[in-house]
Parts: structure tokens; C-alpha cells; sequence
């Protein structure tokens, strides 16, 4: 039996032991996958198990061994977010916990709390006032983890706030960056006036506090916020994105207190970030990076060179990754927090096909000296910091695709109504209505695939896969959109005239 027939037999069993379980308990609800085990679920069988003092059933003994039990705990701790490649399981005993031994339950328990904590479902005061008498699920109602839970919507289903936002967005997009656009591209600089727009709009803090200056708005908002005005400049949207859920982000759940207080209020108002993790030998391969950090006194000096950098001819926040111990290997990574003024040096800004307004630069650093209080998410946990915020981050590349397909749709389109050919617009057409219905279909398929995954990430579920199949999706529908639309318009879609055919070469990045 070959790994991966082998994993799905072992999912196939967890799920089906798990609804054995879950007919035992009484609870009225049958899962398709492990995926389905949210965290409200996991406190109803909790909870269930605690006051039934229920065994694991026989039939569920007997068709997983003892190293299986544990392995689906850490599914239930991996479904609340917590990393159990670094979590010590070793105090769980597999055989009394198959036994449904009581300490064994509540010690799990305990567990689950502490990752729902963690995660930001059950805060440290409501954990401070729990009643030792009532029940999780009374205690799960009185917190933030049921403020998550709602009736089951559509896609298409957004809050009055998001509502506001994307009209508000696609207002300054039309007026203030579309006037701008063909000379930023030419010109390959993004105009500071677009710049302080963003700022002004509130856009550039959009999930930061309002106490750190921000919007406090969903991550759903970002990702609205991120289309729109991608539909006019991605160039645009580019910058945005990446200082909203890469370099915002990062400071939200990693920084300290003062870290929060210190950098969050400027990059919400007034100060651009830089996202610093690829170089020269580490692109795809993120963590062969080369980039070095040594402590000298009470700072840190770092040594080496970053490549493909959004936004970092224009920043003066920067996060850079840099190894403080390679005999380490992916654990010495660390996230640095350094401002331009430290010594931060543009080696060179690239020219680029497409996305021209948004910089690309290559950075040096020469003896770059950061202070220890300047490290963000903990000594060597660079790595975990990289890999989840990425996650997120392509989420945000999905939206930027989505809106450059639909930009480059609804600029096309129309045209094929005013050009005509044999009498008719072009456009009535059957073989151009069929390009027309399908790129139309394509386009909701990948808005649909990137609202979703935007929206598992804002219930607390695990999004990494359909993060990626978002960002996958909308990319192939960018290219593909934009390169029917210059098609569609004729000759005139080859010229730069009607800025179709820019929506292509950003395409392309």
C-alpha cells in the first residue's frame, strides 16, 4: 500500500471514528472529513464526553490503536490553529486515554482551552471567571468564539460596513488612482498623492485597531479593499495588500505591546512597510535564505542582500528575515523589525513588465545594526512567522488577480458593443458571446474561491488549502481574462491607449 493510499484509509477510519463517536454522545451530526470538527464542535463533544463520562466507544478501540488516539488529538488541537510539531504530547497516555480514562479526558480538556485561549476564542479574563459548576458550552455562548458563528450565508452576503467600504474604495479608485494610472506605468513610479490617498482613506490600516490609528475593519474588508483597487491598478493593490496582510498583520499577532504601540499608528497614517523574506538563492525555497544575524552587545547585526522586495523603494518600516544561527537550519530564522534610517540600502529597483508603479528592489545590508527589542515573534521563530502569514497573504494575491480580471473584462466588453463588423457589433456574436459568458463564469468562480477562503480564515477554520487554490485559480483567470480582452478589442486592445493591455502584463507577475 503505497503513503498516500495509506493516508486516506487512516482519514477515512479517524472520520468514521469519529462519528461513532459522535453517535454515542447523542449528538445529532455526522462529518464528512476531519475538517468539519470546529472548534464549537470540539467543546460540544467535550463537553458531552465530561458530563456523560462516556468511554471511547469498543467499536472506535478497536479500529484505532492507541498512537491513533493521539494522532487525533492532534487534529482536534491542529483544527484550533495550535502547532503541534512543537507541542510536547508526551504527557498524554495513549492507552488510558483509549479507555476513556477520566483524568486522561480532562487533561485533553485542558488542552483544548488552552489553544482556544491561544487563538483568541476564549479571552484570559472569561478563562479568570469561569464557574467551576457550569458548562463549556455556557462558557463558550458568553465568549468570542460564538461571536463567530452565524446562519449560514452566501458568498455574495456582506456586512453594511463592507458594503460601505467597496463603494467608498471603488469611488477613490475611479477618481483619484484611474487618473494616474497610464503615467505611474510609464513612468514606473507610483505617485505619492495615490500614496497619501491610502492613507487618508483609512486603507493602509484597515484590520489595525482604531486604538493603533487603523480601521478596524474584517480581514473580509482587506480583501474587498484589495479587489477594487486591483479592477483599476494592480499596481496599486499591490502596494496596499502587501502592507495590510503581510507587513500590518505581522505586528497585529506577533508584536509585542510596545511594538504594537511604536509601529502599528505609523504604518496605519503615514509610513509604508516592506515584506524582506526572498533573496538571489531563496525564492520559492523561502528558508535557504543566506541573510545572517549576529548579537553583538545588546543588538543585532545583520549581513546579506534580499531580492524581489514590494514596496521597498517607497518603505521605511521593513521586517527582514535573517538566520541567527544556520547550524540550526529553518529554526534560526528570525523576524528583524528595521526602519530606513538604520541603514537600509536600495542596491537596485527593477524594471519590470508589468506592475511598473509598484517597486521591486533589491536591498543590502552592510552591517545593519537592530536592537534586541526589535525582534518580532521570538528568537528563531522567523519560520512559523513566514509560513502563517503567507497563508494569508495569498488570499490577498487572489483578490489582486480577481479585480485585474475584472478590470480588464469590464473595460473590454463594452467595446465589443460600440466596434462593428459586418454590419453588428461584435459582440452579438455567438462565438464572441460564448468567450464573453465564459470568462463572465470564470470570473465568479474565482471570486467565489477567494471570499471563501477569506472567510474561513475569519472563522477561526483552516484555509491554508483553499488559500492556495484561491490563489492558483485567480491567477490563471487574470491571465487568461486579460488576454481575451485585449483579443476582443481588436486592434485598438494592442495599443496602450485603452489600458487593456496593461491589465495583461500585470498579469503576468
Amino acid at each position: 500500500m503505497d503513503e498516500s493510499h495509506a493516508l486516506i484509509v487512516q482519514i477515512d477510519e479517524l472520520v468514521a471514528s469519529l462519528n461513532l463517536l459522535l453517535d454515542n454522545l447523542e449528538i445529532p451530526l455526522q462529518l464528512e472529513s476531519p475538517q468539519d470538527l470546529t472548534p464549537g464542535l470540539l467543546l460540544a463533544i467535550l463537553e458531552a464526553t465530561l458530563k456523560s463520562r462516556l468511554p471511547i466507544p469498543n467499536r472506535v478501540r478497536q479500529s484505532q490503536s492507541s498512537q491513533a488516539k493521539v494522532e487525533t488529538i492532534k487534529i482536534f488541537l491542529g483544527v484550533l490553529g495550535m502547532d503541534v510539531l512543537e507541542m510536547d504530547l508526551s504527557n498524554i497516555d495513549p492507552q488510558r486515554l483509549a479507555e476513556g480514562d477520566w483524568d486522561e479526558v480532562v487533561y485533553v480538556g485542558g488542552l483544548l482551552v488552552t489553544v482556544a485561549q491561544q487563538q483568541g476564542l476564549l479571552t484570559a479574563e472569561e478563562i479568570i471567571d469561569l464557574d467551576p459548576n457550569s458548562s463549556i458550552s455556557q462558557v463558550a455562548s458568553e465568549s468570542s468564539l460564538f461571536a463567530r458563528v452565524a446562519a449560514p450565508t452566501s458568498l455574495n452576503a456582506f456586512t453594511e460596513e463592507e458594503v460601505m467600504l467597496r463603494e467608498a474604495v471603488r469611488r477613490f479608485a475611479k477618481e483619484e488612482v484611474e487618473p494616474k494610472v497610464r503615467e505611474m506605468d510609464e513612468n514606473e513610479m507610483m505617485d505619492p498623492s495615490v500614496i497619501q490617498g491610502l492613507f487618508d482613506q483609512g486603507l493602509m490600516g484597515i484590520e489595525t485597531s482604531s486604538e493603533h490609528g487603523g480601521s478596524e475593519a474584517s480581514f473580509t474588508s482587506a480583501v474587498i479593499a484589495i479587489e477594487e483597487l486591483a479592477r483599476i491598478d494592480p499596481s496599486v493593490s499591490v502596494l496596499c495588500d502587501v502592507h495590510n496582510t503581510l507587513v500590518n498583520t505581522i505586528f497585529r499577532k506577533y508584536g509585542t505591546e510596545e511594538q504594537k504601540n511604536k509601529f502599528l499608528p505609523l504604518l496605519a497614517e503615514s509610513k509604508v512597510g516592506s515584506f524582506c523574506l526572498s533573496e538571489p538563492a531563496s525564492g520559492s525555497d523561502a528558508f535557504a535564505l543566506q541573510t545572517r544575524a549576529v548579537k553583538d552587545g545588546n543588538d543585532w547585526v545583520i549581513n546579506g542582500s534580499k531580492m524581489w522586495i514590494t514596496n521597498s523603494y517607497e518603505a521605511e518600516i521593513f521586517l527582514i528575515f535573517a538566520n541567527v544561527d544556520p547550524s540550526k537550519g529553518y529554526k534560526g530564522i528570525t523576524c528583524f523589525v528595521a526602519t530606513k534610517d538604520m541603514g537600509v540600502q536600495i542596491a537596485k529597483k527593477e524594471q519590470k513588465l508589468g506592475i511598473r508603479a509598484s517597486s521591486t528592489c533589491t536591498l543590502s545590508f552592510d552591517d545593519l545594526r537592530i536592537p534586541e527589542e526589535n525582534i518580532i515573534g521570538g528568537l528563531g521563530k522567523g519560520y512559523k512567522v513566514a509560513i502563517e502569514i503567507l497563508n494569508e497573504g495569498r488570499i490577498g494575491i487572489a483578490a489582486q488577480m480577481l479585480g485585474l480580471a475584472q478590470g480588464a473584462f469590464d473595460k473590454a466588453v463594452p467595446y465589443t458593443y460600440e466596434r462593428k463588423q459586418f454590419g453588428q457589433p461584435v459582440g452579438t456574436f455567438q462565438g464572441m458571446a460564448h468567450q464573453i459568458a465564459e470568462a463572465a463564469i470564470q470570473i465568479e468562480a474565482a471570486h467565489l474561491l477567494t471570499y471563501n477562503a477569506a472567510r474561513l480564515k475569519e472563522e477561526g477554520h483552516i484555509f491554508t488549502k483553499e488559500a492556495a487554490m484561491a490563489k492558483y485559480y485567480a491567477s490563471v483567470v487574470a491571465q487568461k481574462v486579460s488576454g481575451s480582452a485585449i483579443e476582443w478589442a481588436g486592434g485598438v486592445g494592442f495599443t496602450r491607449e485603452t489600458g487593456i493591455e496593461k491589465f495583461w502584463r500585470d498579469s503576468k507577475i
